[in-house]
């Protein structure tokens, strides 16, 4: 554990973080898939690997550079995103120029990066490394894994490989591509609260398999994975904006075809017939989100004719988030690399009670606190930090009272104050037998110390520290 003095400090830095957090996020948004490219041809990757920077720490941190006297070019953030086999050389990755949006988050996009057919790897990960203009370096940042494909499938996908498929409640992005022009290239986004085909931004969409017997006010939804003709919703994910119920229809040639039941692949072409609509499909005109009325085939009726806006092609994406507060930190080194913490698993109980971290990128000089309560932590893996639950009375001088659940934020502090914040919480739950109304210390004898003492080892070793994320 830290010494003493050093938790005095710690402790001291989390409550003043916790009383008024200072977060810098760093927000990568990509595709779950890549298509190779073949010779001299480069098939960038689409829709283009975005990145977000939120957080008022980024706002702390300007002002910190300013007094340094070191002005505003000192603060203006850039970056390197390339893959994660180009080694340092500039020229394979791509520069990085951060603008503010009108909600005040930093954005860019990397548009021109790609994968040659020279790279035999059937998964990689793409390499975000952001700097300072005065030439700090702030980390590096890592997406999920993508997978490489040699084109979009054609064949029929098989649920017995479901590598491609595309399952209910994924995330995916919608795009649409005039003549095959890379130019004219849409994406399916939010602005303003309004559905918009924008040229330089996408949203991701969950994607959500729903009763065809539903209305719209009324939307459960089902698990698994999706296929033509199923009725969806498309929610977006950065703003729970929800488009009306849509029956997703297989494009082949121009043509919506009504009668394909089979899973939905990546990068496949796709059309979304409003449900109870005649033949009105989701489509765009320029950079605005319409309905569009297909015609009907005479000789044909499993097909109707769409116009090009309505034809989109999807893909499915992912999104890695980065948390940290260095505003109370002395930080000399690079904050990365930033843990990610991705579930828990408790064992034991009362004064053994343990809990195993579980997520990605951790190191020795990291420490769980819960709250402003560092625990007894112990490394195991990059992928499992190992702690012992503090007491319930660290929180409270009360606790033999309790009658409500105490939930604390679970934080990771790296050795020299820098905050690595976490969507998960833990809550202490006295049991349910244990509730205001019921005479459990009507007589209490003199040592009624060590029978409240007893009580509490009692209830915390069943049933006292449970967890959930927030």
């Amino acid at each position: 554990r830290t010494n003493p003095y050093q938790t005095n400090l710690l402790r001291d830095g989390v409550r003043r973080y916790l009383q008024l957090p200072a977060d810098q996020t760093v927000l990568i948004l990509h595709a779950k898939v890549a298509q190779k490219s073949y010779g001299n041809e480069k098939r960038f990757f689409c829709p283009p690997p975005c990145v977000y920077l939120s957080g008022p720490g980024w706002k702390l941190k300007q002002e910190q550079l300013k007094a340094r006297d070191q002005g505003e070019a000192g603060f203006q953030v850039c970056g390197y995103m390339g893959l994660d086999s180009m080694g340092s050389s500039l020229m394979e990755t791509q520069k990085l120029s951060f603008e503010e949006q009108q909600d005040a988050k930093g954005f860019s996009c990397a548009k021109a990066l790609y994968i040659s057919d020279t790279d035999k790897r059937k998964h990689f990960r793409l390499v975000l490394k952001l700097f300072f203009s005065n030439g700090q370096e702030i980390g590096t940042f890592h997406s999920k894994l993508i997978k490489v494909i040699s084109k979009p499938s054609q064949k029929k996908q098989s649920l017995k490989n479901t590598d491609l498929c595309i399952s209910s409640g994924s995330k995916v992005s919608l795009f649409n591509r005039l003549r095959s022009q890379t130019v004219s290239t849409r994406y399916l986004s939010v602005e303003g609260g309004a559905f918009i085909a924008s040229a330089r931004q996408w949203a991701a969409f969950t994607l959500h398999l729903a009763d065809e017997q539903c209305t719209r006010s009324e939307f459960p939804l089902r698990e698994g994975y999706i296929r033509y003709g199923s009725v969806v919703q498309l929610i977006c994910t950065a703003t729970g904006i929800t488009l009306p119920p849509l029956i997703i229809r297989k494009v082949t040639k121009q043509y919506a075809m009504l009668d394909v039941d089979e899973p939905i692949s990546q990068l496949h072409k796709c059309a979304f017939q409003f449900q109870g609509s005649d033949r009105m499909y989701l489509c765009l005109s320029t950079e605005k989100v319409i309905q569009f009325q297909a015609s009907p085939c005479p000789k044909e009726a499993n097909r109707e004719l769409l116009n090009d806006g309505s034809c989109w092609t999807i893909i499915g994406t992912e999104t890695v988030e980065y948390t940290f507060s260095e505003s109370l930190a002395c930080v000399r080194e690079p904050i990365s690399p930033v843990p990610l913490i991705t579930a828990l698993q408790l064992t034991g109980g009362g004064d053994v009670a343990m809990l195993e971290v579980q997520g990605e990128y951790f190191h020795t000089h990291l420490k769980v606190w819960f709250g402003d309560v560092e625990a007894e932590t112990m490394y195991r893996s990059p992928k499992s930090l190992m702690c012992v639950v503090p007491d319930v009375s660290a929180f409270s001088s009360d606790w033999r009272w309790l009658r409500y659940p105490i939930t604390v934020p679970l934080l990771l502090v790296r050795d020299d104050g820098l905050i690595y914040s976490s969507s998960f919480t833990f809550t202490y739950t006295p049991e349910q037998s244990f509730i205001p109304g019921q005479q459990i210390l009507s007589d209490v004898p003199q040592d009624s110390d060590k029978l409240l003492d007893s009580i509490h080892q009692e209830f915390t070793r069943t049933n006292f520290h449970l967890f959930m994320q927030s």
